[in-house]
């Protein structure tokens, strides 16, 4: 039986792949971006429908998700690069990712929620960031910790819908991974105990395991070959 499936941020990336596969495996697959020309694009390239949504502005996110239907899988896998420091401040910068990623996010939930039925899932994206900070991260840690939190009261509100978060470490074979140079990906995996660093399949993979497993709920699942023990 097909599925309907929404991807927040599904124009590049992993969330790409993901709306990709699940297309590919017949299911009916509807894919969001910023950009209304290259979402309708990337849609019809991997056999989904495209609709635009910024989610840095949140006022404008039920207009947009509108005549979605029924949803038996939400992934809000949208994302947005920073890099901030205590030192060098952005107040614009940080702003923009904290409502991008915590208030962006729960409001699709909330503008999809009279379409979530009992046995739907949600899946959002967090990343290792909250555990290993790295110079910069100032505010990608603090919000995908954040992450963390929503998971857990959506998962106690939505019941029983079940509401999990999947946080990728270093994925390198993603856009961002592939342009670093190869001694910064060979020191990563020196310090990552499977000895390899995860792909953009194992991340669609542990999505997919989280939107499947109906035991499975309020979970912070980690994709990163144990690199935080490294």
């Amino acid at each position: 039986m097909s599925s309907s499936v929404v991807v927040i941020g599904g124009t590049s990336g992993i969330g790409r792949e993901f709306a990709r596969v699940r297309a590919e495996r017949g299911d009916e697959v509807v894919i969001t971006g910023r950009d209304a020309h290259r979402t309708d694009t990337a849609g019809k390239e991997i056999g989904a429908r495209g609709l635009a949504l910024d989610l840095a502005r949140p006022k404008g996110i039920a207009d947009a998700l509108s005549d979605v239907g029924r949803v038996d899988h939400l992934v809000l896998a949208a994302i947005s690069r920073d890099e901030n420091r205590v030192s060098a401040y952005d107040i614009d910068a940080a702003v923009h990712l904290v409502t991008l990623k915590l208030v962006g996010y729960t409001e699709v939930v909330h503008t999809l929620r009279s379409r979530l039925h009992d046995d739907s899932a949600i899946v959002l994206f967090g990343g290792q960031a909250k555990e290993r900070p790295y110079p910069g991260a100032t505010t990608v840690a603090t919000v995908n910790a954040g992450v963390t939190g929503l998971v857990h009261s959506l998962a106690v509100e939505l019941a029983p819908v079940r509401v999990n978060a999947i946080h990728p470490g270093v994925v390198g074979d993603s856009p961002h991974w592939r342009a670093k140079p190869e001694e910064v990906l060979a020191g990563l995996r020196a310090r990552t105990p499977t000895g390899r660093l995860a792909t953009v399949a194992d991340v669609v993979d542990a999505v997919d395991f989280l939107l499947r497993n109906g035991s499975v709920n309020a979970v912070g699942l980690s994709v990163d070959g144990g690199w935080l023990l490294g």
